[in-house]
């Protein structure tokens, strides 16, 4: 059913890849990411064109799947994770919600998952746009230039390698992430310190 529909979708070309990316925000269980190969396959020399359709449909769709979690909440949760997975998600979202994002915005997990949960866990929708705007600028342009400067023999490339370059990328933000976290905290002791010293 979900190939029909990916297939209906690639006849409209850019138009579908923006139907589809706007979707994999808020409900359709696919990741863009294989209608954006599909398509940068039929015409290489768009697939930058490409990559930018989908980025900016993926950001606008990003506040409507936050407001779906935000009045729904648990119960959208339940119906596309399963209870254990739930939960799991749930508390590392609570500890670590900007890496999840972040990190999760280009992983084949569908993109839904993250700004459903950003919204039932009453994340900050500011936040959340602003890391899947880096998040998703990343997984849509490293297709697209491979596409663009590598042609058809992109797909190999995407194929072999791809899944480790996301890996590292997700590797180095974690570590970002963890970095800024760390120095905030050191500036909020060493404030706290010239308070009482003061």
């Amino acid at each position: 059913m979900f190939e029909a529909i990916i297939d209906f979708l690639r006849d409209f070309g850019a138009w579908g890849l923006f139907i589809h990316s706007f979707a994999d925000a808020i409900i359709f269980p696919i990741p863009a990411f294989f209608l954006q190969v599909s398509l940068s396959l039929l015409n290489p020399a768009d697939a930058i064109w490409l990559a930018t359709v989908g980025y900016v449909a993926c950001l606008l769709g990003t506040p409507v799947g936050y407001f779906i979690g935000h009045f729904l909440g648990d119960s959208i949760l339940q119906r596309i994770l399963k209870k254990d997975a739930l939960e799991k998600a749930q508390t590392l979202f609570t500890k670590n919600g900007e890496a999840a994002i972040l990190i999760g915005a280009f992983t084949p997990i569908p993109f839904k998952v993250f700004t459903i949960m950003a919204g039932a866990m009453k994340f900050s929708i500011w936040k959340l746009i602003g890391y899947a705007a880096l998040g998703r600028a990343v997984k849509f342009y490293a297709v697209g230039f491979l596409f663009y400067f590598y042609g058809r023999a992109a797909e190999s490339l995407i194929d072999s390698y791809l899944t480790y370059i996301f890996l590292g990328i997700a590797v180095l933000l974690f570590i970002g992430i963890y970095m800024k976290r760390k120095l905030q905290k050191n500036r909020s002791q060493e404030t706290d310190i010239q308070k009482e010293n003061g």
